[in-house]
């Protein structure tokens, strides 16, 4: 048990050095999630992983206590794949390359088409514990939210990577839609969303998408379907949420009642401190009648009446849109932040001012991205 235990402990403490970390708690629930989801071997080799994806020929020296053969140990990351435990790409001539995951965004995830009640206890034991406080500590998102399509209009100054009919339009490559893990979670234990009845909500694009209909997570779909699933998400009130980069990777479609990122800012003091939003809410106060239709639509309780008019609250407002198309008399609209804050340009460059605010240290940071991407192993 105790050599069992040590197996786990490296593990997390391997984890945990990248940006999106995966810090110790005292319950000790962190070591209960690694065991659920991985085998001892499974712990051992993931803990030889890096950043920057590799081929098996390169991750085999450095697991020196475990006995595979360079195919056997090629099997087991095929199968931790398909897990959804690391991550991995194949380049068109077969040559497969692996690299670490994150908790979230990457294993949570990954467990879309496995989802347990005792997995999804599990994790949201450990978000509540340590892992919530692990995601906001730098207050940079992974994800960021955008105007929904209905709030955008003719006079709405919007750049393109803001735009989500743009983003999608000028998107060339392959295009999945996957259940949303969030919502599938919640489902298992017994708490169905009150916001929507829809479940394909998770949009993944181009390599990412790929991968995903390769292991059967979800399906790949035109564009046509993509604004329908949109236009329905709309309908219902649901926040736009793409990844944190101007080069896309996913988009979620988010409610308040089962979105980890929501449901764990909402309850916080000036929770807007902890998106990425170049948008907020205004009203007039002359055409608004008080009827009330967007302090329900709101998933961030930032709407209020006072004195029968609706009163944002801009420390809880996240610029999503949703209260704006239902508004009958137009009273309430968009309008552009006076600090822009641009995305950055690809997921390597967004986990990297990650790390730089964790860190701090200039000199820290260079060795500790050097080795975490494999430069000093």
């Amino acid at each position: 048990m105790q050599q069992n235990y040590s197996v786990y402990r490296k593990l997390q403490q391997h984890l945990d050095k990248f940006p999106i970390g995966f810090p110790p708690t005292k319950s000790g629930v962190e070591i209960e999630l690694l065991q659920y989801l991985f085998t001892e071997q499974e712990a051992k080799i993931a803990a030889g992983l890096n950043l920057i994806a590799e081929p098996v020929e390169k991750i085999s020296p450095r697991l020196r206590d475990v006995d595979l053969s360079a195919l056997e140990l090629e099997s087991c990351l095929d199968r931790m794949a398909e897990k959804g435990l690391i991550n991995w790409y194949t380049k068109r001539d077969g040559a497969k390359f692996y690299s670490i995951a994150f908790l979230a965004v990457g294993i949570f995830e990954f467990q879309v088409e496995q989802m347990t009640p005792e997995f999804y206890r599990l994790f949201k034991q450990y978000l509540d514990e340590a892992f919530r406080d692990e995601i906001l500590r730098t207050k940079i998102p992974q994800l960021r939210t955008i105007p929904s399509e209905g709030s955008i209009t003719p006079e709405l100054p919007i750049d393109n990577y803001d735009h989500i009919r743009k983003l999608i339009n000028d998107f060339d490559r392959e295009i999945l839609v996957a259940d949303c893990v969030c919502k599938i979670g919640q489902d298992s234990i017994g708490h169905p969303c009150q916001v929507t009845d829809m479940r394909e909500i998770c949009l993944v694009f181009g390599s990412a998408a790929k991968k995903y209909a390769h292991l059967g997570w979800g399906r790949i779909i035109t564009k046509e379907e993509v604004f329908e699933i949109l236009s329905n998400a709309e309908k219902d009130g649901l926040v736009i949420q793409p990844s944190n980069t101007q080069k896309l990777f996913a988009i979620c479609l988010c409610c308040g009642c089962c979105c980890e990122i929501l449901t764990s800012a909402r309850p916080l003091e000036n929770p807007v401190q902890y998106f990425a939003t170049n948008f907020q809410a205004v009203v007039d106060e002359e055409e608004c009648i008080g009827c009330g239709r967007c302090i329900k639509r709101c998933q961030m309780d930032a709407v209020s009446l006072v004195d029968e008019k609706a009163v944002i609250d801009y420390s809880r407002c996240i610029g999503c849109g949703v209260c704006v198309p239902t508004c009958k008399p137009q009273a309430i609209k968009l309008e552009r932040k006076e600090i822009v804050r641009v995305p950055p340009k690809d997921s390597a460059r967004l986990y990297m001012s990650i790390m730089k605010k964790k860190v701090g240290n200039a000199r820290q940071m260079i060795m500790l991205t050097k080795q975490l991407l494999g430069r000093l192993v």
